[in-house]
């Protein structure tokens, strides 16, 4: 029944899938300011994808003291492990740093706009307030709308709906082929993106099909034998790729409206 489910999921996403790997936005991308736009979406992706994973965490291994040993080693292993590389991962350089402060530093050095990112970032600091926050950086509709979907998945208690969004709604959603786009920018613009080259090769090679098979079995285990899980489940990573392509559907905009 499990295998099945998952096929299932993985039917009822791919018309999504689909429309997210040959989205319009990575052709679209033809500059280095083009590249900025896209940058300055995509780091709220990437930052609320750690909150994601950390839930994950909190709610399949023991964060608390006395510690106890909570749910399967394995799950635990795989959690840690995508922690472990999403905080403290090797920069270009050698240096230990989460991908979200490496993105920022490739933005920083493309001449990406991060006042926004950080406006929201510090208002969330001091109020924990999404509304004050999304107000005070006057984050673009697209935006808002990913991370309230992302955090009501967060906030739902429910860790087979937070996994199956983690496994099938939000790895490997940049293609390979952006890469090749970002080579393209990197012969005119040697000194401005090289970073950013890295994070995206780094990214790929890190998450291989180690991590997805785990993250399977990991979403597999907590939805069981449950139809209504799986359900939930199914919904709830569509909804999560819709929001995606809503993303990019508000990147794409703004660089037309800027060219």
């Amino acid at each position: 029944m499990t295998e099945q489910r998952v096929q299932q999921i993985y039917q009822s996403i791919e018309p999504l899938r689909q429309q997210i790997i040959n989205h319009e936005l990575y052709t679209s991308v033809k500059s280095l300011d083009d590249l900025k736009i896209f940058m300055e979406y995509h780091v709220f992706a990437v930052w609320d994808f750690m909150s994601l994973l950390k839930v994950l965490q909190i709610n399949l291994t023991c964060t608390t003291v006395p510690w106890f040993p909570v749910g399967n080693g394995t799950t635990r292993y795989l959690i840690n492990e995508i922690v472990a590389g999403e905080e403290s991962d090797l920069d270009h350089e050698g240096n230990r740093k989460s991908h979200f402060e490496l993105y920022l530093e490739a933005m920083q050095q493309c001449g990406a706009d991060t006042t926004k990112i950080t406006a929201f970032l510090e208002v969330m600091k001091q109020t924990g307030d999404f509304e004050q926050a999304f107000e005070a950086a006057n984050v673009a509709p697209a935006i808002r709308d990913f991370i309230n979907t992302t955090f009501e998945v967060v906030n739902s208690g429910k860790p087979y709906l937070q996994s199956a969004v983690f496994t099938f709604g939000r790895e490997d959603l940049i293609p390979e082929m952006f890469i090749s786009i970002v080579k393209d920018i990197e012969q005119t613009f040697p000194e401005s993106v090289s970073i950013y080259k890295y994070y995206l090769e780094r990214h790929i090679e890190v998450d291989g099909d180690h991590h997805s098979h785990l993250a399977l079995d990991m979403t597999s285990n907590l939805c069981g034998e449950s139809d209504s899980n799986w359900e939930e489940a199914q919904q709830a990573v569509i909804q999560a790729l819709q929001q995606r392509i809503n993303l990019w559907d508000g990147a794409l905009n703004e660089i037309r409206n800027r060219n």
